[in-house]
């Protein structure tokens, strides 16, 4: 059922009367190949997406994910109609569905009281449940500007490696995808890129074909690094340890690009002076891999060229990771590697977009008048739930909007996450396609489209081309946008700004600047950036003098790790990281039952060395703790495991886990040393055999 005002974003659902018709789309999920489907909608209803065949990057296929996203669409579970929580919080959620109407105006009623004491006690929360800039934070940031509300400092995945990367070349940019095809030696860093960056894939396996060289570091034996010809395998958090000691040889046996270090990096003497203290011996220690493997890596990265590192979020998810980040995308200036366009680095594209966007159309941040409101650190929401007001924290948050996101699922140290969503206090709104674990503990979830049912327009951070997304069908049930539930939120508060009155299109076109043509850009789906194929061949890196800046990086120790905090290492030994489980991401897809059957259930893989000293056999089940909690899940003894470090595969929704819990009962909420991002991989752990009868002891 439809209302006057869906009509307002929803332009005529196509009418194919048994004819297929193809819908130009776009993947609005966090993963760096922001891939263009193509949408076969019969009858107003979609019977397949497919991957564009004439897109450069997406070439017709995409993952298995995003090939059922029509079944995650028609899911029998979906939302399509506002629902009132009538349950406490700290039971079992029950709800009963009400009106839009009755919804937005207790909403809007209740986030008025509230404002009219102190607008900056009402707090978004969201992240990359789509990648879109209409859906994701257009309407959304105009709401939030005009409320005055506190800001959201989005941290969770992605910025420690964009804050190294801003230090280091003056903003996210690298090589171009297709040109890791022409690299004779690719170094795959902190990326399973199978599972997670599956078009990058095919570019660097025509590369290996070709006979470059493959060679993939991470502490988890991924599926990326079966294909790989060398798979180095050290310890969490030490990855600018490797930095600095291939470094070391690259100085010592002078694998260097003098000419490249003088004309185009600042701060290379202090850099030098601090590799030079990273020798093969001291660096394979701290690392935990072999002189050889050290020795041998430098070697292959020096005299090989072109050489290409593609470097991914995993390896900065700790502690130290923003500095890691800087360590490792200073190796292609040392040695000249930017010079050819099959050289270089790629961790993130994003910032190649910034002259080509206008965020500031978009999200109007005229509209917030009087001091700047508070920013917290959405990676510690656990600890901001429970906070009393102070004069340097400010007002407690007392209410809660979530779009695009699942914290209490994905956010770190869950334990305090779940007590802070369950203050009777806290007013929490929820912006939905399922009820998920934060859904559970909303007081209004409201039902939102899929990318099949809105308009947007995406950038990438893994390849250099914008795309659109049409809308493919209508909104089923009573889903709206994003930007028509904010539409509506305004105007319940009494909002008159015309730039609330603006369609999705109208959004849309103000979403870039002249040089992208919207016209163009809907006729083919996609518009390339106009860049140099080597970017930084002659330097000119976007920094205030053109030069890569090399001064003020280290190597930094993880908080829990055997040699940082041997004490507590005495209690918990195995250092624990928690990579996604193949076919979800972050926790979307989790309740795709097709999805769900591949992978299975919640797992650890475990050595067979660590199983066998804690007399733990594959496939029983063991609880993960530490000081934080513990959850329970399936051991599978796996060599995909390495000594000393298990894998904990997320992220699952916690009430699909076996005792409504998953892995973010043992992270923390410590921040990482740039970028203010978490430290999920910065974790150590115990395990122990589990049963449920100890649970009903319990």
């Amino acid at each position: 059922m439809t209302s006057a005002a869906d009509n307002f974003f929803s332009p005529s659902a196509p009418q194919t009367h048994g004819a297929i018709q193809i819908v130009k789309g776009a993947c609005p999920h966090d993963c760096p190949d922001t891939c263009a489907l193509r949408i076969s909608v019969q009858d107003g209803r979609v019977v397949k997406v497919q991957g564009a065949a004439e897109h450069p990057s997406t070439h017709g296929a995409l993952c298995t994910k995003v090939s059922r996203y029509a079944e995650r669409t028609y899911h029998a579970e979906r939302l399509l109609q506002p629902l009132k929580r009538v349950s406490a919080k700290t039971e079992p959620p029950r709800f009963e569905p009400v009106s839009w109407a009755e919804a937005l105006a207790d909403i809007a009623a209740k986030l008025g009281q509230i404002a009219a004491r102190d607008p900056q006690a009402i707090l978004p929360y969201s992240y990359a449940g789509t990648m879109g800039l209409v859906q994701g934070e257009g309407m959304a940031a105009r709401f939030f500007n005009r409320l005055g509300a506190s800001r959201l400092d989005r941290t969770i995945c992605a910025s420690a490696g964009a804050a190294a990367l801003t230090a280091t070349y003056g903003h996210k940019v690298g090589m171009h995808l297709p040109y890791f095809a022409e690299s004779q030696l690719i170094l795959i860093w902190g990326s399973n890129s199978i599972a997670s960056n599956l078009h990058f894939w095919t570019f660097a396996n025509q590369a290996k074909r070709a006979g470059a060289k493959l060679i993939c570091i991470d502490p988890r034996k991924t599926e990326t690094a079966d294909k790989c010809h060398q798979h180095i395998a050290l310890l969490p958090g030490t990855d600018g340890a490797l930095a600095l000691g291939l470094m070391h040889e690259l100085i010592t046996h002078d694998w260097l690009d003098h000419d490249y270090l003088r004309q185009h990096v600042d701060g290379w003497e202090e850099l030098r002076a601090k590799a030079l203290q990273w020798p093969p011996a001291r660096t394979a220690e701290v690392c935990g891999i072999s002189v050889e493997e050290v020795a041998q890596l430098a070697r292959d990265y020096g005299t090989t060229r072109p050489a290409a590192i593609r470097l991914n979020y995993g390896m900065q998810r700790v502690r130290g990771g923003g500095n890691a980040v800087r360590l490792i995308a200073l190796l292609p200036c040392l040695t000249g590697a930017w010079r050819t366009r099959a050289g270089g680095l790629l961790l993130s594209s994003s910032g190649w977009f910034a002259p080509f966007k206008n965020m500031a159309a978009l999200e109007r941040p005229e509209l917030a008048t009087g001091a700047t409101p508070r920013l917290l650190n959405m990676s510690t929401i656990g600890d901001d739930l429970l906070r009393e007001a102070d004069p340097a924290f400010g007002p407690k948050v007392e209410a809660l909007i979530v779009y695009n996101s699942n914290p209490v699922a994905v956010a770190p140290e869950s334990p305090k996450v779940v007590r802070g969503f369950q203050r009777a206090d806290l007013f929490t709104v929820v912006l939905e396609h399922f009820m998920t674990d934060t859904a559970d503990l909303a007081d209004y979830v409201l039902p939102a489209t899929t990318q099949l049912e809105h308009l947007d327009v995406h950038t990438s951070y893994g390849h250099t081309d914008v795309l659109i997304n049409e809308q493919a069908i209508a909104p089923l049930g009573q889903a709206k946008p994003n930007t028509q539930i904010f539409r509506e939120l305004a105007a319940a508060m009494g909002f008159t700004e015309a730039c609330f009155a603006e369609t999705d299109e109208q959004l849309a076109r103000q979403a870039f600047s002249a040089e992208i043509d919207f016209e163009a850009l809907r006729a083919q789906g996609w518009q390339s950036l106009p860049l140099a194929e080597a970017p930084f061949a002659e330097g000119g890196f976007p920094t205030a003098n053109g030069r890569a800046q090399a001064a003020g990086c280290d190597y930094v120790a993880n908080y829990e790790s055997r040699a940082s905090s041997p004490e507590l290492a005495q209690r918990y030994p195995l250092a624990m990281i928690s990579p996604p489980a193949r076919n979800f991401l972050n926790s979307s897809f989790v309740n795709v039952k097709s999805l769900r059957d591949i992978e299975g259930e919640p797992l650890v893989e475990v050595h067979a060395e660590d199983a066998a000293a804690r007399d733990l056999t594959d496939a029983s089940m063991v609880r993960v703790f530490n000081d934080r909690g513990s959850y329970v899940c399936r051991l599978r003894v796996s060599p995909r495991a390495r000594p000393g470090v298990v894998n904990g595969l997320g992220v699952w929704w916690r009430k699909l886990g076996a005792q409504g819990s998953n892995v973010n009962e043992v992270t923390h909420q410590g921040l990482t040393d740039l970028g203010a991002a978490p430290s999920f991989y910065d974790c150590l752990v115990e395990l122990q055999a589990w049963s449920p009868a100890e649970a009903s002891a319990g």
